[in-house]
């Protein structure tokens, strides 16, 4: 269809419709926002200055989503209602359809208006809460994340529906997994849905030269003087920038666009950051400014338990955190609020497939501030705060009066943030007691999976050997010692026939005997006639028993055995001297030797010592998770197993 042209009723500009769906279009003469009507053009009224943002994009890009090109039409600035603002770029589709680009702390979402088979199952804005889950029929269950008031401020280009400056209009964000993202807007009955999900900029096939100019672009910092002590001073996100302190005086400061005003807060004690405000550290790979600073507590009964954040920015990344507790330092960035999944019954929240147990709750309250920040953050602001945990990992809730905002955080050894900030090795001060991320670096869980292994690799030798053992009988023989003439002489010599011993291979000796409250001493010598080499051993037999206070009992044993170390291929002869309590009678004799019988006792010690080192690993690792716990009130370090 070919563009629509009518004069503007307020300056009489030319205004062109280049879409033949749109709705608004901005006079570019005279920031009039123009409605189509019937016949004429209907002046809504005029749209304040587009504010200076560091975005990419432009009216007129075009780019490619789903295989489906695309072109900017128009652009709109709204305001939120705890400070700040966002884009909202307006694409019309190749195929037809309007889709709507917001553009927020670096983040791209792109949704489209999607029709509900029955609106009125949506809550209202009233009855919604956060973190309340809400099914949205064909499409998906999503949780609220937010809920609040946009005001329209304002606006350029062409617009798919009825742009009124200065305009207000409650919506509600929700949010779920896999990054689907969607809006309520409560501003028409019944309500407008809106459903998407966020989207890297590298995904919207707009001209290589918008990616990188989004990814090197730079903010350029904005000078100007204290309304409060006159002194000069950088924002250094002036199109992010809702509070600040003043570097000089530290005065508290209001930032609306550039212009400040002074805000007459309590005069705090300075804290002296322990990282500078305005250093730069490379985290993944950017390099990230410290922006502000801020202490904040929890009170445990009449405890406080206080600890520090260091805000962060780089243009591509948006906002991300470092914090510091004890002296140990976690690097947290934002989470999508739906892609966590908790059960606050059980104390568990689930993230990528991985369980967090609860740590820690209660509410956070602000106690100090320095430096700029992107809301308008106060002394005494108050959020609900639970931690979950996973070391060295650890996820984090805050529920504020019209949003919930999850973070995930990492573990960094002192070391590390050193290296991040060019800092000099040894000047961040040693962490104490253990951190709720602190992971574990003594050995592993690996240890027990190696003990499993072994332990199973022992029983299975074991078995082999048993099954594959020779057991070959090399030499059996039965004696009968005749009775003595006198206990002077109560010993008995026997030289066996040659027997062949094979190499490499043990020997299990058996002797018995039928000794009834008697004994029966036996010493051997395995001689090899090659070479005279002599195996001594020796193998005494006796077996007692009784009857004493009317109870039997008996001790030791008519057979006795014993092992012997393999020894070398060849011919041996065996040599017996034989000892027996009654000489005065004839004694039986039975011996056999066995080649290649397995010691089911080795396979027994090896089992027994396998354990040491996995209870060693457990107690040591007990401990240390007993301390991590200590000051929790889930103290659940019984049950507690951190997943490394």
């Amino acid at each position: 269809m070919s563009p629509v042209q009518a004069s503007c009723p307020a300056c009489s500009a030319p205004v062109t419709f280049n879409v033949s769906s749109s709705i608004v279009a901005i006079c570019e003469y005279c920031n009039s926002a123009l409605a189509r009507g019937d016949r004429n053009l209907e002046d809504l009224g005029k749209v304040a200055d587009l504010t200076e943002t560091d975005s990419p994009l432009d009216i007129g890009l075009k780019g490619t989503y789903q295989n489906v090109g695309f072109e900017l039409t128009g652009r709109a600035q709204l305001g939120h209602q705890a400070g700040g603002i966002w884009d909202e770029w307006y694409a019309a589709f190749d195929d037809g359809r309007w889709g709507w680009i917001a553009e927020a702390q670096g983040r791209f979402y792109v949704t489209f208006q999607t029709p509900l088979l029955n609106p009125s199952q949506l809550p209202t804005y009233d009855q919604l809460v956060l973190g309340q889950n809400v099914n949205l029929p064909d499409v998906a269950r999503l949780m609220v994340a937010e809920k609040g008031v946009a005001t329209a401020l304002s606006a350029k280009g062409e617009i798919p529906y009825r742009f009124e400056p200065k305009s207000q209009h409650q919506y509600a964000d929700l949010s779920g997994q896999q990054g689907l993202f969607s809006t309520v807007d409560y501003s028409e009955s019944p309500p407008l849905v809106f459903v998407g999900r966020e989207v890297p900029l590298k995904e919207l096939g707009f001209p290589p030269g918008v990616v990188k100019e989004h990814e090197l672009r730079q903010v350029k910092a904005l000078q100007l003087d204290c309304p409060q002590c006159r002194g000069p001073l950088s924002i250094q996100v002036p199109d992010k920038t809702e509070r600040m302190t003043c570097p000089n005086c530290g005065a508290f400061l209001d930032v609306n666009q550039g212009k400040l005003q002074y805000l007459n807060w309590p005069k705090l004690q300075p804290l002296k950051p322990i990282i500078p405000l305005g250093k730069e550290g490379d985290f993944e790979g950017k390099k990230m400014k410290v922006l502000g600073f801020v202490e904040r507590s929890v009170w445990v009964e009449n405890i406080r338990y206080p600890w520090q954040e260091y805000l962060l920015y780089h243009p591509d990344a948006g906002f991300h955190w470092l914090l510091v507790n004890k002296n140990h330092w976690n690097y947290v960035k934002p989470l999508p609020p739906g892609v966590v999944i908790v059960d606050k019954l059980i104390g568990q929240a689930t993230f990528a497939d991985k369980t967090f147990k609860i740590f820690d709750c209660g509410r956070a309250v602000v106690d100090y501030v320095s430096g700029e920040f992107y809301w308008k953050v106060t002394i005494g602001e108050m959020v609900d705060a639970t931690d979950f945990i996973a070391p060295p990992l650890m996820l984090s809730e805050e529920i504020a009066a019209n949003e919930i905002s999850w973070s995930l955080g990492t573990y960094l050894p002192k070391e590390q943030v050193e290296k991040a900030f060019e800092l000099p090795a040894g000047s961040l001060l040693e962490p104490f007691d253990i951190g709720p991320t602190q992971p574990y670096l003594g050995a592993s869980t690996e240890v027990y999976k190696y003990w499993g292994v072994f332990t199973l690799a022992t029983i299975l030798l074991w078995i082999f050997f048993a099954i594959t053992g020779s057991n070959r009988l090399v030499l059996s023989k039965n004696y009968v010692l005749p009775k003595l003439a006198n206990a002077t002489d109560s010993t008995q010599i026997i030289f066996t026939d040659p027997f062949e011993l094979a190499g490499r291979k043990n020997l299990y000796v058996v002797a018995k005997s039928g000794v009834d409250n008697s004994w029966l001493y036996v010493e051997g010598d395995i001689i090899d006639e090659a070479t005279g080499l002599v195996q001594n051993f020796a193998i005494p037999i006796e077996y007692y028993h009784g009857v004493e206070d009317g109870e039997s009992w008996s001790e030791g044993s008519t057979e006795s055995t014993m092992f012997i170390s393999s020894m070398p291929n060849g011919k041996y002869t065996l040599r017996l001297e034989a000892q027996w309590s009654k000489w005065q009678e004839d004694a039986g004799l039975s011996i056999e030797i066995y080649q290649g019988v397995a010691r089911s006792w080795h396979a027994l010690l090896v089992l027994l010592l396998l354990p040491i080192i996995p209870i060693y690993v457990a107690i040591k690792k007990g401990r240390f998770e007993s301390s991590r716990w200590a000051d929790s009130p889930f103290n659940l370090n019984s049950n507690n197993d951190d997943s490394e």
